[in-house]
């Protein structure tokens, strides 16, 4: 096995592939003022899994397509939706968030919950745009600063892991820069993190290194994500994915 299935073969057991709840994605719905309109073209990029796909799917009158990378998660994607009765409303499509195989204006709202940094915020951000309708919306989780001030290890790791992570302001900043009016953003909680990604996680180390005997591809693997949960247990009050939601102008 190469490295990417390796890490593909870990996260295809978590109903998650990053930080995030059910909660915010409908937080972050709330602020989009086209909500109610009928038939709703959403495109969820680096979609994982889906559970974000889902919760959007449940609560518009439309049809969600998720995109990603790898067909794994986009087979999930599709065993949830079919057992929750949502086969018409969730599409699914194998595509790179770079090289987005859509038209001009196709969509109404361009989603992506912890997979932009894949691409760097700006660069998707102006990637996306021509890809959403005038008065259509962008909503992503970032990785973000919450502090100016941040201790030395863990600004250290996260500017080598993701040179492009900043303050919100700062954020914000690109946002508006690359023809967007930023409409909300707000911080994901503690439990995001702890609760729907990381301790679930943990909890299958154990099967995951078992499956592979040991290998060390595998241990390689779990001894990153560890130092990535030990990072965040140590300092998240420095730093914290931040939703963003904003208007195309």
């Amino acid at each position: 096995m190469t490295d990417i299935e390796y890490i593909i073969d870990f996260h295809l057991g978590g109903k998650r592939q990053g930080p995030g709840s059910d909660k915010e994605t409908l937080k972050a719905l709330s602020f989009i003022d086209i909500i109610n309109n009928k038939d709703l073209r959403v495109a969820d990029i680096g979609s994982g899994t889906g559970a974000q796909t889902i919760s959007i799917a449940n609560n518009i009158d439309g049809k969600v397509l998720a995109v990603d990378l790898f067909p794994q998660f986009l087979d999930k994607v599709n065993e949830n939706a079919n057992k929750l009765g949502l086969q018409d409303k969730v599409l699914t499509m194998e595509a790179s968030m770079d090289k987005l195989p859509f038209i001009t204006n196709e969509f109404d709202i361009i989603w992506s919950e912890g997979a932009i940094y894949n691409i760097g915020f700006e660069n998707g951000l102006r990637q996306w745009k021509p890809f959403i309708k005038e008065g259509g919306y962008v909503a992503v989780t970032e990785i973000s600063w919450l502090s100016n001030n941040r201790p030395s290890e863990v600004h250290e790791f996260w500017t080598n892991a993701y040179p492009e992570i900043d303050t919100i302001s700062n954020k914000t900043k690109v946002i508006e820069e690359n023809g967007y009016s930023p409409v909300a953003h707000f911080i994901l909680p503690n439990n995001c993190w702890l609760d729907n990604y990381y301790n679930p996680m943990e909890e299958r180390f154990s099967s995951f290194l078992k499956k592979h005997a040991n290998s060390k591809a595998a241990k390689a693997i779990i001894d990153g994500e560890q130092k990535e949960i030990e990072l965040y247990k140590k300092y998240g009050t420095y730093y914290g994915y931040v939703f963003y939601i904003a208007k195309r102008i």
